[in-house]
């Protein structure tokens, strides 16, 4: 997995042959609850033969986007040049208050750096979601907003979504997911993820 703040060669990415697939999210918290979940995806993603890119919690932590400043700081522009070469695209959020978390709706801002490119935002790319609470109502409305940001970014949310009750027990003491229908359910948005990418083109 490559570590979201490095930079992406899009060159290199462009001449491979697996699907790129680019994961979004987390807190500020380290090692949070949304950043493993995401993390267990993506893992899956790459014992599937893809490849993947995280940008967690410090990655994402940037300016508020501003449309009228062309300044972009180091990290903005290692996110956008990665969803630039992605073949695919999953994203994190913790609900906030029934809501995605500001730290990742100001990271899904920068996709507007995009609007100009031959493929415009995430045009035809397939969207993963996954979002966690502490309770179903939070994690499930703020799934169907990670559903309706990616409509409206022109990508194509997966049949699956990954909502993630945290008072409920997910994790072992060494982090890894202990509930098996939350494992399951991470693993088939993997699955489904490469096979939509597969089935787009393949690689960006």
């Amino acid at each position: 997995m490559t570590v979201g703040s490095t930079m992406v060669d899009r060159t290199e990415l462009g001449a491979a042959t697996r699907p790129f697939v680019v994961g979004l999210g987390g807190t500020l918290r380290a090692n949070s609850s949304t950043e493993r979940a995401l993390r267990h995806c993506l893992d899956e993603v790459e014992r599937r033969g893809g490849r993947t890119a995280l940008f967690g919690g410090a990655d994402i932590n940037l300016p508020m986007y501003n449309p009228h400043d062309p300044a972009r700081t180091p990290q903005a522009v290692a996110l956008v040049e990665a969803l630039r070469a992605a073949d695919a695209v999953i994203v994190g959020s913790p609900g906030y208050h029934g809501a995605i978390s500001g730290l990742v709706k100001n990271a899904l801002d920068y996709v507007e750096d995009m609007r100009t490119d031959p493929t415009v935002y995430l045009d035809n790319k397939p969207w993963g979601c996954i979002t966690c609470a502490y309770g179903w109502q939070a994690a499930v409305g703020t799934l169907g907003q990670l559903r309706g940001i990616g409509h409206a970014l022109r990508a194509w949310p997966t049949p699956i979504g990954v909502a993630i009750n945290s008072a409920d027990k997910i994790w072992d003491d060494t982090g890894a997911v202990a509930d098996p229908g939350v494992r399951g359910q991470l693993e088939l948005l993997a699955a489904q993820v490469l096979t939509s990418a597969r089935a787009i083109g393949g690689t960006a």
